[in-house]
């Protein structure tokens, strides 16, 4: 029996536990906060997150101690926002994922550093990309919840490693396959949410399907010249992992980050949509991360410059979006 430890409360993380556990998996979930790993042993359901998914917990051994969980398992799966995962492994020694495979499902980027989870974990953590994979889409914690065909794609240096961690998650409603670009992966990760935070913006200021259609395919052309800017190899961001992934999340009813930008589009400030929402929209912290990086870079980004401004300059969104469909062909 394969032993994984889960770090994460939230709706990806009780997605990708309800996933391996079905399969057969021991799962060690961590959750920071003790009440409601009290309720997940009491009710076999996370009180917070898809709540309708129900636990075996002869499988699932929920725990808020993290050090414990990490010493059970051979994998890792990091569920938890960007913004958090300093928070989150603060205090662990510098060994504490020493021979383990660590499998990132962050969405982002540490925001003070600018750098990516795979990045972090090998510098703070001295886990080596060999031993790190990351999970892409398309697929939403909620479909996955209601058992909708699902596909992920893992990202991995290192192949049969990768496909070892395919074999955990594949079942009836979810395939899954590996792909040899960890890095262009991640980054395109990042990147989407910016771009569903775009589409968001756009339908709340009521631009139609005609104009989001245009905004999406001049996406993937910032999104490439992005990655051959800074991680250039050969790649076809046609695939699953790089523009389906892109497409579920600016156009699904689920996507927090382009409900998050619908609301930002509606006239919502940035505090007022984030306390509504009471979830976090990785694409806020992410496009101040990739805006960052791109002053050394100088890629022309328009979309990405456009949702910076309005999210951090506070440019009124009507204005912005102004001088951006005048950019996008």
């Amino acid at each position: 029996m394969e032993k994984v430890a889960v770090l994460g409360g939230g709706s990806w993380a009780t997605a990708l536990v309800k996933i391996l556990s079905e399969n057969k998996s021991q799962i060690h979930w961590w959750m920071r906060n003790k009440n409601d790993v009290q309720h997940l042993i009491n009710y076999k359901h996370n009180p917070r997150y898809l709540s309708g998914v129900s636990f075996d917990l002869d499988f699932v051994k929920p725990s808020s101690d993290i050090e414990a969980v990490l010493a059970a398992a051979d994998w890792v799966i990091l569920a938890v926002p960007a913004a958090f995962v300093q928070q989150a492994l603060a205090g662990l020694p510098e060994h504490a994922f020493k021979d383990k495979v660590v499998v990132s499902a962050v969405k982002g980027m540490i925001p003070s550093e600018n750098i990516l989870i795979t990045d972090y974990m090998e510098r703070n953590f001295q886990v080596p990309n060999t031993h790190q994979l990351v999970i892409a889409g398309p697929c939403h914690a909620e479909e996955v919840a209601l058992e909708k065909q699902s596909y992920l794609t893992i990202g991995s240096h290192d192949l049969p490693t990768a496909e070892r961690f395919c074999e955990l998650l594949r079942n009836r409603y979810v395939k899954a396959n590996p792909l040899d670009d960890l890095d262009g992966i991640e980054y395109c990760a990042v990147m989407k949410n910016i771009i569903a935070l775009a589409c968001g913006i756009a339908r709340g200021l009521n631009y139609g399907d005609n104009f989001q259609a245009v905004l999406v395919s001049n996406a993937m052309f910032e999104i490439e010249r992005f990655l051959d800017a800074i991680m250039p190899i050969h790649r076809d961001l046609s695939g699953s992992a790089y523009l389906g992934d892109l497409l579920v999340t600016a156009y699904s009813q689920f996507s927090r980050n382009r409900t998050f930008g619908n609301m930002i589009g509606r006239g919502y400030t940035v505090k007022s949509a984030q306390v509504e929402m009471n979830m976090v929209a990785e694409g806020y912290y992410a496009v101040q991360s990739i805006y960052e990086l791109n002053k050394k870079l100088g890629v022309d980004m328009p979309i990405t410059k456009a949702v910076y401004l309005i999210l951090y300059e506070r440019i009124s969104p009507t204005v912005e979006f102004e001088i951006l469909k005048e950019k996008l062909k």
